[in-house]
């Protein structure tokens, strides 16, 4: 009796404050591309969107979408990727109803395309979209509606960045996006990157506007070390950008 007394008084006290349950929150990890997706949803509505899924891990993610009882409504992308193909196309057939998403400014095809200010909505969750470009032209990252994380794809990484030498990448471009459209959220605000190469999973705004090697940077000087990094190619750029400007949707066999 006491109990269920206190669930009664605990159930009223949120209904007063407005307390709700967080989002549904899952991160999962590609290891060949090292490359995160994640997995949102609302646990009232079930309503559910995936941030950069992965080809080869795209049943994997609809497995898990399925054990959780939710609907996914999106299967969202950050940019174009040079470094894996997206399960976008994949999902689309897994889940139907799935619709694929990317910015406009991709160039990419899609069921849908978003740009600066959209909101992309699951339940009572929504996700503003952030043109971000530099390490791309159409990159962007997606800020939760009560400004407590943001899905930074390429242009934020953990301690580093995405690099600005290929697709019409441009140093300068991306250090205004980063310092302007992510660095003026929350510090605590939780930054998810799309990649992470060194096993570290979740940072903060406050972390990264005081601790990025890079980022803390002058324009000038990030500059200078984004042209001089000298990496090499990614294995997988002649085969995944054609693909993923297709959104991941393969060519059928003639």
């Amino acid at each position: 009796m006491a109990t269920s007394a206190l669930r009664v008084a605990a159930r009223r006290l949120s209904q007063r404050s407005g307390t709700r349950a967080p989002v549904l929150l899952r991160q999962m990890f590609e290891p060949k591309s090292c490359t995160y997706t994640y997995l949102l949803g609302d646990r009232e509505s079930r309503e559910a969107i995936l941030i950069d899924p992965v080809l080869e891990t795209a049943h994997r993610d609809a497995q898990l979408i399925k054990e959780l009882g939710l609907r996914l409504l999106y299967a969202v992308n950050t940019h174009c990727h040079a470094d894996h193909i997206t399960g976008s196309g994949v999902l689309r057939s897994l889940l139907p109803g799935c619709q694929s998403v990317i910015s406009r400014l991709s160039g990419a095809q899609a069921d849908l395309h978003i740009e600066e200010g959209d909101s992309i909505r699951f339940g009572r969750f929504a996700l503003e979209t952030r043109a971000s470009p530099g390490h791309t032209p159409g990159c962007v990252t997606f800020v939760l509606n009560d400004q407590s994380m943001a899905f930074t794809g390429d242009a934020l990484l953990i301690r580093g960045c995405g690099r600005t030498d290929f697709q019409q990448g441009c140093a300068k471009t991306l250090y205004h996006s980063v310092h302007e459209k992510i660095f003026t959220l929350p510090g605590n605000c939780l930054i998810y990157p799309a990649h992470d190469y060194h096993g570290l999973t979740v940072s903060t705004v406050e972390e990264e506007r005081t601790l990025n090697p890079r980022l803390t940077l002058s324009c000038e000087e990030f500059i200078k070390v984004m042209d001089n990094l000298n990496l090499p190619k990614p294995q997988q750029i002649d085969f995944a950008v054609p693909a993923n400007m297709r959104c991941g949707v393969q060519t059928p066999p003639s």
